[in-house]
C-alpha cells in the first residue's frame, strides 16, 4: 500500500507545460497540511495559461475534496490534456454531471426564542451542577486540612494572600480614595443647601463601611484576582499540567482550589478594611474642604453616627464575597479547554460571573440585614 504523503503541485523539469500532481489530495491531508489556500492560489495562476498538461497518474490518493478543488480551478470542465487513471476520470465525470444549482445551500441553525431560553437554562443547571461538586470538593479538601493541618499547602496559602491581599492594596486605595471625595462632594452640595451639614458623617460613614467599602473591594479584586485566577488553572489546563498532577497523584482541590479560597476569605475581611479607610479619608479631605469640618471632629463623630454592627456586617460580606470570587474563578479556570480561544473566553465570563454575584449576594444581605444596624 502507498503511503500518502503531503499533496504537491510541480512543473515538470523536461517539460514546464506539464503539471504533476503527487501525494494525497485528500481531505484531512489538505487540511493537516495547511496548504489548501497555497493550493488554490497557484492552481488559480495556472488557470490564466491554457495549453498545460496535467498529469494526475503519480497521485496516491484523491477525494470529493481534491477533485473539487481541481475542478473549480479548470473552470467546471476537463481540460484538453488529462492524464490520469480510470478512477480519477469517473470522479470528474461524476461532478461534470452536477449542476452548480444542485449544490445544497449551506444550512443556518436557526434558534428561536424558546430554543435559546432552554440553552441557557441547561447551560445553568450544567453550571450549578460543577459548581455543587467543586464546594462539596472543597468541603471535603477542608476536612482533611483540619484533621492534619501540618500537611496542609501552607505555602500556596501565604502566596496567594500575599498576591490577591497585599499585591492589591495600591489600586484598592487609589479607588477607595476618589470615590470617597466625589461621595461626599454630592453629599455637601446637598446638605449645604439644607443646612445639615453634620450629616455628612453619617452619609458617608453608612455608605462605605456598610455598602460601598465591601462592593468596591470586592468588584476590584474579581477584576485582579478572580482573572489571574481563571488564566492561571486555564494555562495549566492548556499546557496539560493538570493532567500531569492528576497521574502524579496529587489532588486539584488540595493543591490548588482550597488555598485560593482560603486565601481569598482571609484578605478580603483586610481589604475591605483599607478600602473603608481609604474612603473615609477621602471622605474627610472633601468635608473639609467644603463645609470646613476638621478631621478630629468628623473622626469624634463617626462612632456616634456608624454602629458598630455595620462594622461586622460588612466584615462578613468581605468574607462571604471573597469565598464566591475563589469558587467561581476557580470554576471557570477548570472548565476551559486547551486551546487560547477558550481561555480568553472562560476569563471574560469568570469576571462577569463573579461580579454579577457579587451584587446579588449584596441584594441578599441588604434583605436579611435590613433592621440591623440602624
Amino acid at each position: 500500500m502507498l503511503t500518502e504523503s503531503e499533496p504537491t503541485l510541480n512543473c515538470c523539469p523536461d517539460a514546464p507545460e506539464r503539471i504533476i500532481l503527487q501525494g494525497a489530495w485528500i481531505a484531512h491531508r489538505l487540511a493537516k497540511a495547511h496548504r489548501l489556500d497555497e493550493l488554490q492560489k497557484t492552481l488559480n495562476n495556472l488557470q490564466q495559461q491554457p495549453g498545460r498538461i496535467w498529469d494526475l497518474r503519480q497521485l496516491t490518493g484523491l477525494d470529493h475534496l481534491g477533485a473539487q478543488l481541481l475542478w473549480r480551478s479548470w473552470g467546471r470542465t476537463l481540460p484538453q490534456q488529462l492524464l490520469c487513471t480510470e478512477q480519477h476520470e469517473g470522479l470528474f465525470r461524476r461532478l461534470s454531471q452536477l449542476h452548480p444549482d444542485q449544490y445544497p445551500p449551506p444550512v443556518k441553525a436557526r434558534l428561536t426564542p424558546l430554543m435559546q431560553l432552554g440553552s441557557g437554562v441547561i447551560t445553568f443547571f450544567h453550571h450549578a451542577g460543577d459548581m455543587a461538586v467543586l464546594l462539596g470538593q472543597l468541603v471535603l479538601d477542608l476536612m482533611q486540612f483540619i484533621r492534619h493541618p501540618l500537611r496542609g499547602p501552607w505555602k500556596e496559602i501565604s502566596a496567594n494572600v500575599y498576591r490577591m491581599g497585599a499585591q492589591a492594596m495600591g489600586i484598592t486605595a487609589l479607588v477607595g480614595i476618589l470615590i470617597g471625595i466625589v461621595l461626599s462632594y454630592l453629599s455637601a452640595q446637598q446638605l449645604r443647601t439644607f443646612g445639615g451639614d453634620l450629616f455628612i458623617v453619617n452619609i458617608l460613614g453608612m455608605s462605605i463601611i456598610r455598602e460601598l467599602g465591601p462592593m468596591l473591594a470586592a468588584i476590584l479584586v474579581a477584576g485582579r484576582s478572580g482573572s489571574a485566577i481563571t488564566a492561571q488553572l486555564g494555562v495549566m489546563r492548556v499546557t496539560e499540567e493538570l493532567d500531569a498532577m492528576r497521574v502524579m497523584g496529587i489532588p486539584h482541590g488540595f493543591r490548588l482550589i482550597m488555598p485560593k479560597v482560603l486565601a481569598l476569605a482571609i484578605a478580603m475581611p483586610l481589604i475591605v478594611i483599607w478600602t473603608d479607610l481609604m474612603a473615609l479619608a477621602g471622605g474627610m479631605i472633601s468635608a473639609q474642604a467644603l463645609l470646613g469640618m476638621t478631621p478630629e471632629f468628623f473622626i469624634y463623630k463617626l462612632p456616634e453616627a456608624v454602629p458598630i454592627l455595620n462594622y461586622w456586617i460588612g466584615l462578613l460580606k468581605g468574607v462571604t464575597f471573597g469565598i464566591l470570587i475563589a469558587l467561581i474563578a476557580c470554576h471557570f479556570g477548570l472548565r476551559i479547554e486547551p486551546n487560547t480561544e477558550s481561555l480568553g473566553k472562560g476569563t471574560t465570563s469568570s469576571v462577569v460571573s463573579a461580579i454579577t454575584l457579587v451584587i446579588i449576594a449584596d441584594a441578599i444581605f441588604a434583605i436579611i440585614f435590613s433592621k440591623v444596624g440602624y
